[in-house]
């Protein structure tokens, strides 16, 4: 894809990136897809993941109690457990306000290795990186920041959740789909929007303005940004994905850069 060509221009040390078709074939890649990133908060896709793996297998419930009392663990996942940005502490009621939330999914990490008898990063690594041949991504600690992780392997995971295997495609769906409609938020990065829609770890662009993905994507497209300048976008209504890693922190420059390039992405896949 020559859209994919852009990432020549960012002003960024190393940038790779791949589009991923729903059947799961990559429609093209560009850069050093088996680098290894830094993901920042790509991370968390996955871990939600592995926290959907864990519902499936009848570990955890949705709606069973963690975290701050009145939250469960579908309030973590859609950063609605009233839980600080990056604090262990309580700063509004459970359902009340979209609060992005590191802490809410190291709660969540905590909870699932304790409901599992198994250390969350090695959980992860059972449930989703090891059955989808993910060998180059690694979970070294918090499990809201700290993956580490290729466009080769973020290629794998895209055609998962496109067309899911590890986890019935209803609960992928429900994943993708607004968790407690109409809360406001800030969204990192973009400032306050209203809606902040979020699904199960993954957030949701709706009307979302400004946002990270294109002008021309659709309401319907999920996915995580990260701080460590890294994407991961999936757009139903184009029937694809991409997944755009770099070795830059997330500022200005992604902002003036990424939604042109994925207007771009959209456009070709269109063509």
């Amino acid at each position: 894809m020559q859209s994919l060509a852009m990432i020549e221009n960012w002003p960024v040390p190393t940038a790779a990136a791949a589009v991923v078709r729903a059947d799961g074939t990559v429609a093209g890649t560009h850069g050093p897809t088996a680098h290894r990133f830094p993901l920042a908060s790509v991370t968390k896709p996955l871990a939600a993941y592995a926290a959907l793996v864990a519902y499936e297998e009848g570990a955890v419930e949705l709606d069973e109690p963690a975290g701050p009392e009145g939250s469960t663990v579908r309030h973590l996942l859609a950063h609605t457990s009233g839980l600080a940005f990056d604090e262990h502490r309580v700063t509004a009621p459970p359902g009340t306000r979209r609060l992005y939330s590191n802490a809410g999914f190291e709660v969540l990490g905590d909870h699932i290795a304790k409901a599992t008898d198994i250390p969350f990063a090695e959980y992860l690594r059972q449930a989703v990186l090891e059955p989808l041949g993910m060998t180059a991504t690694t979970l070294d600690g918090s499990p809201a920041r700290d993956g580490v992780s290729t466009v080769g392997d973020l290629a794998r995971f895209a055609a998962e959740v496109q067309t899911p295997r590890l986890l019935d495609p209803r609960t992928v769906l429900e994943a993708q789909s607004v968790v407690h409609p109409g809360l406001k938020g800030v969204l990192p990065g973009y400032g306050h929007q209203n809606p902040n829609d979020w699904g199960l770890g993954f957030e949701i662009r709706d009307h979302k303005s400004p946002h990270w993905t294109g002008g021309s994507s659709s309401p319907a497209t999920f996915g995580h940004f990260g701080q460590s300048g890294t994407f991961l976008w999936i757009d139903p209504a184009a029937g694809a994905a991409c997944v755009a890693l770099t070795d830059r922190a997330f500022g200005p420059w992604a902002a003036e850069v990424w939604p042109p390039f994925t207007d771009a992405v959209l456009a070709e896949l269109a063509a």
